[in-house]
């Protein structure tokens, strides 16, 4: 193991040890990030959303789910490069942090803040209508509340209770739609419960796979990409595991299946059995529709479980990463220092407590000003995923070239056709940005997001500018010696190599220091 400290420069962000009590402990096992990894991608917008996508663009909604699985693949891949040559709670934030500015990892990372807690109103006011549905005489605001407040609790034990709850929510998501995937190929070749062979005859039928033409694929592409978000948590959960680089590694390879297999794979077996413009689906939900087309009892109900586990489970995870933002936003003193300090058994409270804080008052709003104050929150935060995904691909530009200068051997995990393919993300992702513009819902989402980026952006550059006019001192790792003060922050180099069990984060501190 390697004693050196890269130095930090004026322009780093100072990193705290965490040692003991002090800071993240890896309290999550290989099965709660195998289960973390599996079913980040399978969001309640699957189950739910997908009937506007499918009424959107018809069974062409496969290649909208195509396009959009295939973006999140090559951001994955290039996330998951950085993630296993230095992994930490702050994931891309972090890494924008040293590849692009302090700017820049301020301002996503407070805009990936904002999006979960967003989120955890989003998540908590669908639990509630579902369980107001079985248990009338409780008040949906008393349902919201009690969610809040039990997933609340789970995070504040330990990591690992976040960890367990989240294994056997997505182990649910997990078996369901593999069990209705395997009953829908099982109908689609005419065999029991269905009375005869489907083929194409939905597929092309009713308007042929295009009905609406070949402009619905990007339409349809705007309702479904956002779905996606949250296939980059286990970057940020990797940081909490007695082996991060393993976890970041098996995460990236397996995306590709993940995606086909969960997305496409239920997808196709929609839109195969049941006319895309089949009443049910507009009325019932999609799944439910294949269900009750197959007699398969209690249907309804069946889903309506389902799609409570994978709600609880997103907010479950929203929870958990927006505290871990907050966490790293203020380790990294871009955010109130409490933000950035754990108790004796790792979790930061005060960071969870925040971002709950701000869920609670999105609830609250969503109850009294639905239409004002709730739907400026849904828009203002509605293309944050875009914003993620195009700071990952620029700062992967920068750290790639970086790593391979100076840490070769931490590139485990390495970004196909680099620099083409990076380029080639970049381009597709602000041709779906542009598009957006396009839309009347989606270019409300982008002008809203966009005046909230510019107000983070402004705060990110007062507060920088404020702190070096005061001439405010960095904090260096203990036994680093002091540098001089200079713009270096952007361009701070990735520290020396180490064993991976104690990898170097890219502040250059140890990560085993850091838990």
């Amino acid at each position: 193991m390697s004693s050196q400290h890269t130095p930090h420069t004026s322009g780093e962000p100072p990193q705290s040890p965490r040692n003991g009590g002090d800071g993240l402990q890896a309290g999550l096992k290989n099965r709660h990030l195998s289960m973390i990894a599996i079913g980040g991608v399978i969001g309640a917008g699957l189950f739910v959303g997908s009937k506007a996508g499918i009424a959107d663009a018809g069974p062409g909604i496969l290649l909208s789910y195509a396009l959009a699985g295939l973006l999140v693949v090559l951001v994955m891949r290039m996330l998951g490069e950085m993630a296993a040559a230095h992994p930490t709670s702050g994931s891309f934030s972090t890494y924008a942090d040293h590849a692009l500015g302090r700017w820049a990892g301020f301002t996503i990372g407070w805009l990936y803040w904002f999006f979960w807690s967003v989120v955890l109103a989003v998540e908590a006011t669908a639990a509630a209508e579902i369980l107001e549905g079985w248990v009338p005489s409780v008040p949906q605001w008393g349902w919201a509340l009690l969610v809040m407040l039990v997933l609340t609790g789970t995070n504040l034990i330990s990591v690992g209770s976040y960890g367990e709850f989240e294994f056997w929510f997505a182990g649910i998501k997990v078996v369901a739609i593999i069990a209705f995937i395997a009953v829908g190929l099982i109908a689609f070749t005419g065999l029991p419960p269905a009375d005869h062979f489907a083929g194409a005859e939905n597929l092309t039928g009713h308007g042929g796979f295009l009905p609406n033409g070949p402009g619905a694929i990007l339409s349809g592409m705007l309702l479904v990409v956002f779905s996606f978000m949250g296939s980059e948590i286990v970057t940020l959960a990797a940081a909490e595991s007695p082996n991060p680089v393993t976890a970041v590694r098996k995460a990236v390879n397996s995306v590709i299946w993940r995606i086909g297999l969960f997305y496409i794979g239920s997808i196709f077996v929609i839109v195969s059995l049941l006319p895309w413009d089949a009443k049910a689906i507009a009325t019932d939900g999609p799944y439910v529709a294949v269900l009750d087309m197959l007699d398969i009892p209690y249907a309804g109900t069946v889903m309506d479980v389902v799609v409570l586990t994978a709600v609880l489970s997103c907010l479950n995870s929203g929870l958990y990463t927006a505290s871990r933002m907050a966490y790293s936003l203020g380790e990294r003193k871009d955010a109130p220092a409490a933000f950035g300090r754990t108790n004796s058994r790792g979790v930061p409270t005060v960071a969870i407590l925040a971002s709950v804080a701000f869920g609670f008052v999105a609830v609250f709003f969503n109850y009294i000003a639905k239409d004002t104050v709730f739907e400026f929150l849904l828009n203002s935060s509605g293309a944050v995923a875009l914003f993620v995904w195009l700071v990952i691909c620029a700062s992967q530009l920068r750290m790639r070239r970086r790593i391979e200068r100076e840490t070769p051997e931490r590139l485990t995990v390495r970004m196909w056709l680099y620099p083409y393919l990076t380029w080639a993300t970049i381009g597709l992702i602000v041709f779906v940005i542009g598009y957006m513009f396009t839309d009347d819902d989606g270019r409300t989402q982008m002008i809203l997001s966009l005046a909230v980026a510019a107000v983070v952006l402004v705060a990110s550059l007062i507060t920088h500018r404020g702190r070096r006019g005061a001439g405010a001192a960095v904090v260096a790792p203990e036994g680093a010696e002091p540098q001089g003060k200079g713009p270096q922050a952007a361009g701070a180099s990735v520290p020396e190599p180490a064993a991976e069990a104690d990898a170097v984060d890219a502040a250059g501190e140890p990560e085993s220091s850091r838990r």
